[in-house]
């Protein structure tokens, strides 16, 4: 399946689960806030944090679509998202639907790389991508 020892000892434990096509975030061990990007403790009360599978879905916080070249995996036009999961976390992505808007909701899948672990994208939860509120 590919290298799971990319990353660095904090990172890790993403790494291995985006192996797994498994999207994990940190939660504390005292106060139950989940957080993203891994720290080495709770930002909110300095606890201790372990490593959960999230749910994989959220909604569209921000988004904007990059038309210039800035890597050669990335063929623009191509939207980046700032997707707030359910768990509270928001996660700088991809949306592989470039008609999502701002408070879509979404679901996690996953884009395939040579050298590494897959990398967490997000795609529509249903066909148009809408949230239906």
């Amino acid at each position: 399946m590919g290298d799971t020892s990319f990353g660095d000892a904090l990172t890790a434990p993403f790494w291995e689960g985006t192996a797994q096509r498994e999207l994990r975030i940190q939660r504390c061990t005292a106060c139950g806030a989940h957080q993203f990007y891994p720290r080495p403790f709770c930002l909110g009360c300095d606890a201790d944090v372990i490593w959960v599978t999230a749910r994989g879905t959220g909604v569209v916080y921000s988004r904007t679509t990059v038309r210039i070249p800035v890597t050669p995996a990335l063929e623009p036009p191509y939207v980046v998202a700032l997707v707030e999961l359910d768990e509270g976390p928001r996660l700088l992505t991809v949306l592989t639907d470039p008609d999502l808007a701002i408070g879509d909701r979404v679901r996690v899948s996953w884009r395939q790389r040579g050298n590494g672990p897959p990398l967490p994208v997000f795609s529509p939860v249903d066909g148009d991508g809408k949230s239906g509120d």
